[in-house]
């Protein structure tokens, strides 16, 4: 699997994994357990993850909902 994106925001990555379903790609969400242990302080960000043969398709559907070509969310 590789990473997608990281982020704090779990309406962001809740969003983000909607898209991708949408595009038929399945996404898994990583570190969401450790970040709620920590105390929800956003010291360890989730890592959203795709399989490898997904991932450029992945990174257009970002593009093509207004984000860069490389998949870089800004703040996230």
């Amino acid at each position: 699997m590789q990473e997608l994106l990281r982020s704090n925001d779990p309406v962001l990555l809740s969003w983000v994994e909607a898209l991708l379903l949408g595009e038929g790609i399945e996404s898994v969400v990583l570190d969401q357990f450790t970040s709620v242990i920590e105390g929800s302080i956003g010291a360890i960000p989730r890592r959203l993850m795709v399989l490898e043969e997904d991932l450029v398709r992945a990174r257009r559907a970002l593009a093509a909902a207004g984000y860069g070509e490389d998949g870089q969310i800004p703040n996230a």
